[in-house]
């Protein structure tokens, strides 16, 4: 039987994209027959068609996909907080082989015809702004990919080292915040509405994001990490510290439905994992009553001999997220003010920046909790051996105790708690007790599909030979 990803389903049901897609490829169609035009006359053209891509439609056709990004369960199961019920493959390590290509020829094409066309200043900053986004996100997976030769009709375009996409990105992100103006319109941005004041909040917080996934190449208060991070922070556009300003696809229902709505349609193949629940009842967190529909979570990374029968025996399991956070209409949250806090919490307890790093550790548990309405923790939630921080900054266990709310705050963002995990090591997790490959080791990366074998050999090849081996234990740059 076909199984679908996320982000397949998500796709499936924005039907509608298609019909924003349309004028894009009108547009591709007609310039081509415009081309072979000084040869042949102008007999086929249609004076009343257009040649010029509708950009608004190609920016709401991006925004309504970046759902996907935020509801993918491959991160989800190699972070651990999914559990497969019944097709077990991808939590039990077999190869992750995805391409990666269908990302490039969509979203990130939408958003370079966006930049080339320049109608209006903003969104030209919008797209360069969430270009950066998608490439942080596909370099998070694969390491080194195309980036400096992509979406420039090269076919076989070279791989960028991941600490050169990093760079690019980081630089984007700098100069699109600058480059906004008062003037220009931004039209289709179903995201913040046209509102540069939160598109700029939101690229200082994922530049703080890029310069916090770093740290392990640059850890010290001199290094550019640290310097990237004071930068952002203290840009005067700010950054998100209010869930008000969150990065978020809002579905209204209907033909835009959440992903996590779709992925109980028919079929019950995933649910919140055991470790998942037996961390947040550990620490007697509340937000395990958003998180999941019940506190039996899923035995990981089992044999569907056994987990199969267990989940028949337990029909209760826990699906990801309670019934009130997955209906048609719900969101799907990519960046939120809760991170905004842990980042700077853990910029300070790496003396990165002077800020009191107590107080914003506490104040993201506390906008977590709001995130998802749900009542503030008491104050034993906060004094607890498993969430209070030392007094001093640079304790080994504050990096341990930030990271952990950082994974639990980013539930259900599998790629973004697969990065916190690889990133710090935390929370401590053990790999499947039935993993079928070599090393029985957790994913550290995708390895790179058979499109770019088969389509771009020679840059594929060179690449994997760069990294030390196309294989999933082959830690991306920033991971070693």
């Amino acid at each position: 039987m076909l199984r679908l990803t996320i982000k397949e389903m998500t796709m499936r049901n924005f039907s509608i994209q298609k019909l924003l897609v349309l004028p894009l490829a009108l547009g591709m169609l007609l310039t081509s027959c415009k081309r072979y035009s000084s040869d042949f006359g102008d007999t086929n053209l249609n004076p009343a068609a257009t040649t010029t891509p509708i950009l608004s439609a190609l920016l709401t056709n991006v925004e309504a996909g970046l759902g996907g990004y935020g509801a993918q369960t491959r991160g989800g199961l190699y972070c651990q907080y999914f559990s497969e019920t019944q097709y077990t493959d991808v939590s039990l390590y077999s190869i992750p082989q995805v391409s990666f290509e269908g990302e490039y020829s969509g979203s990130l094409n939408d958003l370079q015809n966006i930049i080339n066309t320049n109608t209006s200043n903003n969104m030209t900053q919008v797209a360069r702004i969430l270009k950066a986004y998608i490439f942080s996100t596909i370099t998070d997976r694969w390491g080194d990919v195309p980036y400096s030769q992509a979406l420039k009709g090269d076919k076989t375009p070279g791989f960028d080292k991941q600490e050169d996409i990093y760079r690019g990105c980081m630089r984007e992100l700098t100069q699109a915040v600058a480059a906004f103006n008062s003037s220009s319109a931004v039209t289709g941005d179903i995201m913040y509405g046209g509102d540069v004041a939160k598109w700029k909040k939101f690229a200082n917080t994922l530049r703080m994001r890029l310069a916090i996934q770093v740290s392990k190449r640059f850890p010290t208060t001199s290094g550019w990490a640290a310097g990237e991070f004071r930068a952002a922070l203290a840009d005067a556009g700010g950054s998100i510290t209010a869930n008000a300003d969150n990065f978020e696809v809002k579905y209204p229902g209907g033909n835009f439905q959440s992903p996590w709505f779709a992925l109980y349609f028919t079929r019950s193949d995933y649910g919140e994992s055991a470790p998942m629940v037996t961390l947040m009842n550990s620490l007697g967190d509340g937000r395990q009553a958003a998180f999941g529909s019940s506190s039996v979570g899923v035995p990981y990374g089992r044999v569907r001999g056994f987990v199969d029968p267990w989940s028949q025996a337990n029909p209760t399991w826990a699906r990801i997220l309670s019934s009130a956070y997955r209906q048609s209409n719900s969101s799907v949250v990519l960046v939120s003010a809760a991170e905004t806090h842990f980042l700077r919490a853990e910029a300070a307890d790496r003396g990165w920046t002077t800020e009191n790093m107590n107080a914003l550790y506490q104040a993201g548990i506390a906008v977590s909790f709001s995130q998802w309405g749900l009542p503030q923790p008491d104050a034993a939630y906060y004094t607890q051996s498993g969430v209070a921080l030392a007094s001093a900054a640079g304790t080994a266990a504050n990096i341990g105790r930030i990271a952990t709310q950082q994974y639990i705050a980013a539930y259900p963002d599998g790629l973004r708690g697969w990065n916190v995990w690889r990133r710090t090591g935390f929370p401590a997790l053990t790999p499947a007790p039935d993993a079928v490959n070599t090393s029985r080791q957790i994913p550290r990366r995708y390895t790179y599909g058979t499109t770019s074998y088969a389509t771009n050999t020679a840059a594929v090849t060179a690449a994997a030979a760069a990294i030390g081996g196309d294989n999933q234990d082959t830690k991306v740059w920033w991971d070693q």
